[in-house]
């Protein structure tokens, strides 16, 4: 028989992992410039935490079982209740504002299709305690910092609304159930726009509502910038009766948006006033990324959720938060071309000309490696050639060779492996002549190199 992972599961092989972990690597780096303080949370949590805060219908997404005490456990599809539960626990104790980021593996029971699997990496990054959009305005600052530093920052377009505003929007022109109507919102780009606007009938708005609400959305997108297209809805939606929960979106908006002229982050945003998202414990600012050419699904999503931490037992407290998924941005780095095709090599592979040699390769070796250069060397006991031969399979930059006339005038050789040059160096200050470490993935690609400042 023959082994292979589950459907919606998957192994990763090099030199996958690797460039995924220099992903993990460079988003923690740009979190920690920006104050957020790591935390790590279980991976399987009481299901009950989880319908506290979505309901009962997230049973059927989730890999949920009972554990051997009898307790209905499930493996956590989202890390925002595990870190809702964890803040209110500590609500007292921890002085607020609270920045943290979080890395997480999760489990959702959905069907698989490009970038989505049932297994997957995700992080998140949450902010507690700032009632007004500075909140919204850093998780932005800090998403857009992260795009820039894997390479990607051009290829990125944030798209910002209000619930509060998309609801007020329906509601007014004649919406039956504001729950109803932002599940038809979340979902208009995965519909036709006939079954969007036969949805929107059946929320309530008729031909006629439907046709001024599609009138707003051309006469706003119409708009040179994201201040104009606001205070062109504005202008627009004078007459129709906003509610004071839409109106005090729309202020938010206003707030937030001249925020990110002055701090020069607007240019990527785009104003979407229908964009909604589907989770209902978000209550106000909302927020998602996709590529700019409109190819793949959101790179990241999220908002403000206010009222989440009180579910958990908390105090009032306001937070907002976002999640970045790991399958959408590597298939936007591989398309940019900042995914490795091929195993990076050893900077360096250590041969023996003779086994009592050894001992010193192993010195060597050692020495190199905490100087901080990749090295290899044989473990099979073979002889030279076919030391040579697994030096090349593997792709080293640079072969050091231990023979026994050089060493005993206290050299080595240095073979470059791709020029074929070699030199005797002395073997006390080997790691002098070998070149530095590379750059890692993405250096000099539209943006500066990962962990650079």
């Amino acid at each position: 028989m023959t082994w292979k992972p589950l459907r919606g599961f998957r192994d990763i092989l090099p030199p996958d992992a690797a460039h995924r972990a220099w992903i993990t690597a460079t988003i923690r780096s740009v979190a920690e410039r920006a104050g957020f303080e790591e935390v790590e949370t279980p991976s399987v949590e009481s299901l009950e935490l989880l319908q506290v805060k979505s309901g009962e219908g997230i049973v059927e997404e989730t890999f949920s079982f009972r554990d051997k005490g009898g307790r209905e456990v499930t493996l956590v599809p989202e890390n925002t209740p595990s870190v809702a539960r964890l803040l209110a626990s500590r609500a007292k104790a921890e002085p607020l504002p609270v920045k943290w980021v979080a890395f997480s593996k999760l489990w959702r029971y959905e069907e698989p299709q490009a970038g989505r699997t049932r297994e997957f990496s995700q992080c998140s990054l949450d902010i507690f305690g700032v009632p007004g959009v500075e909140a919204e305005l850093e998780l932005l600052a800090t998403s857009a910092a992260i795009f820039e530093e894997l390479g990607v920052g051009g290829e990125v377009v944030f798209r910002v609304n209000d619930r509060r505003l998309a609801q007020g929007l329906g509601m007014a022109l004649g919406g039956r159930d504001p729950e109803r109507l932002l599940r038809v919102l979340d979902r208009r780009e995965k519909l036709s726009p006939e079954a969007f606007g036969q949805e929107l009938g059946e929320a309530g708005l008729d031909e006629g509502a439907r046709a001024r609400l599609f009138g707003l959305l051309d006469a706003v997108s119409a708009e040179r910038s994201n201040r104009d297209a606001l205070s062109r809805l504005r202008e627009e939606t004078a007459s129709w009766g906003l509610g004071e929960e839409a109106l005090a979106g729309l202020g938010s908006l206003e707030r937030l948006f001249a925020l990110g002229v002055e701090s020069g982050l607007e240019v990527s945003w785009r104003f979407d006033p229908l964009l909604a998202r589907g989770l209902a414990y978000y209550t106000g600012t909302v927020f998602e990324a996709y590529d700019r050419r409109g190819e793949l699904r959101a790179l990241f999503g999220g908002g403000r959720y206010d009222r989440l931490i009180e579910l958990f037992g908390g105090g009032p407290v306001p937070a907002c938060g976002l999640a970045i998924g790991d399958l959408t941005v590597e298939l936007l780095l591989r398309r940019a071309g900042l995914w490795p095709s091929s195993r990076t090599g050893p900077q360096a592979y250590v041969a023996v000309a003779s086994p009592e040699l050894r001992p010193r390769s192993l010195v060597l070796v050692r020495r190199l490696r905490r100087a901080g250069f990749s090295v290899e060397h044989d473990l099979m006991d073979r002889p030279l050639g076919r030391q040579m031969k697994e030096a090349a399979r593997r792709e080293a930059r640079t072969v050091i060779l231990l023979a026994p006339d050089e060493l005993s005038r206290g050299d080595v050789i240095l073979r470059n492996m791709q020029s074929g040059q070699q030199e005797a160096v002395p073997f006390a200050s080997v790691e002098d002549r070998l070149p530095r470490p590379p750059a890692a993935p993405g250096e000099g690609v539209e943006g500066p190199a990962p962990g650079g400042g």
